[in-house]
């Protein structure tokens, strides 16, 4: 009994100096202030709070989403860079897909559009362990696919600014709000459509490694409606800079879609 409560003892403190250095590597005292902290795996930051010079990733993303009346398979790709400290940037490419078109209600598969955002983390505090960060995603929208010869290409644009707050407690335990309007502009009618985001994630790392399980609620506020879906999720480190996210989405009121999946690989170049 004694060997195994020592045994026990040793583990932890094991993990505890991992989870340090973990941390010492990032909150590294000779470059500027940069605070750990778990990234939500489906609505992903754009670049690391406290981002520094030369920080670079990409993201593939493939998910499908049950929409009652038929299934949709979505893709993206991105890249987000750091060209200065605290400053970063991305393009992404998100596709949806719709294979098993059997009704008019059907949409056509198509690129959603063309991606373009920016993020700077305003506040980092190593002593506090928490950053702030604020953004803006400008998305032109595009036409389907069977539609590119006979319309117009793009068909409006999404303006979503952003505010980002995160807070580590402890070593272990992460929390992250992520919250911001999206105004749709749409061309051919000059209408637009405003909803707010309020995204909220709680996460926990697993001791000695960089392997989370957490939770993020993506909640969407309109006119008279109110929309949340959670999602369980978990990142696993396959390699020293690779790792792959696993997300599952549970939607609370199931009127537009029901049970969804989501697997993001997440590659970080060496800088």
């Amino acid at each position: 009994m004694a060997q195994n409560t020592q045994a026990q003892t040793e583990k932890k403190q094991k993990n505890s100096i991992i989870d340090s250095l973990y941390i010492q590597e990032t909150e590294n005292k000779y470059q500027r202030a940069k605070v750990l902290h778990a990234e939500p795996l489906y609505i992903d930051l754009i670049r690391d709070l406290g981002a520094r010079k030369g920080e670079r990733e990409w993201n593939v993303g493939l998910g499908l989403t049950d929409k009652n009346k038929y299934d949709e398979y979505i893709a993206l790709v991105e890249y987000e860079w750091a060209p200065i400290d605290r400053l970063g940037f991305e393009v992404e490419l998100p596709f949806s897909f719709y294979p098993s078109a059997h009704n008019a209600t059907t949409p056509d598969s198509k690129l959603n559009g063309l991606k373009l955002a920016t993020q700077y983390s305003f506040f980092v505090s190593e002593k506090l362990k928490t950053s702030m960060a604020v953004g803006y995603i400008h998305e032109f929208g595009l036409n389907s696919f069977n539609n590119y010869s006979n319309e117009k290409l793009f068909t409006g644009n999404t303006y979503n600014p952003f505010f980002i707050v995160a807070k580590r407690w402890g070593n272990n335990f992460h929390t992250l709000l992520y919250t911001g309007p999206a105004i749709e502009h749409h061309s051919e009618t000059n209408a637009t459509h405003t909803s707010w985001q309020i995204n909220s994630n709680f996460h926990y790392m697993i001791p000695g490694t960089k392997n989370f399980i957490g939770i993020e609620c993506n909640k969407e506020i309109q006119t008279k409606d109110f929309d949340m879906t959670i999602r369980p999720q978990m990142r696993v480190a396959v390699a020293e800079n690779l790792l792959i996210g696993i997300v599952t989405g549970i939607p609370v009121n199931r009127e537009n879609e029901r049970f969804s999946s989501f697997l993001r690989l997440i590659y970080e170049p060496k800088h």
